[in-house]
């Protein structure tokens, strides 16, 4: 069990690109499953499921890549805010992220959300990850 599973999910993401899985494991937890759901929603990711298999609960990840090769859509993750050192930002302190190519990922009081729904509705929060 690690302690910080937001960043062994952005792990096993980076290193499923890398190598060109299609499908990826990731322990589910309620923060985890909501910022696939976002992904998938962004259109990072084609597609997710969550399955139980002895009697634990993952969701599988399916990765997305380009259609003319195999270069995936996600090109890079950064992991901001950690255990040991919270990064929180208010809604003018926002980052725009390779100009406006890249996301950056908050929690919020209002949800897991991207950089760009933030500043349209103007809070700030926890800044968890980039992602390009």
């Amino acid at each position: 069990m690690t302690n910080d599973t937001i960043s062994d999910m952005l792990t096993r993401i980076r290193n499923g690109n890398l190598v060109g899985h299609k499908v990826v494991k990731i322990d589910s937890t309620r923060m985890n499953y909501q910022l696939i759901k976002l992904l998938c929603a962004e259109g990072l990711i084609r597609q997710y499921e969550t399955v139980i298999k002895d009697g634990r609960q993952f969701i599988f990840v399916y990765l997305k890549y380009s259609n003319n090769s195999s270069r995936p859509i996600i090109r890079g993750l950064k992991r901001v805010s950690k255990p040991g050192l919270r990064v929180y930002v208010s809604n003018n302190q926002i980052p725009t992220i390779l100009g406006g190519q890249g996301l950056a990922i908050l929690s919020t009081s209002k949800g897991i959300i991207t950089n760009l729904k933030a500043k349209d509705l103007g809070i700030g929060g926890e800044l968890l990850f980039y992602i390009w």
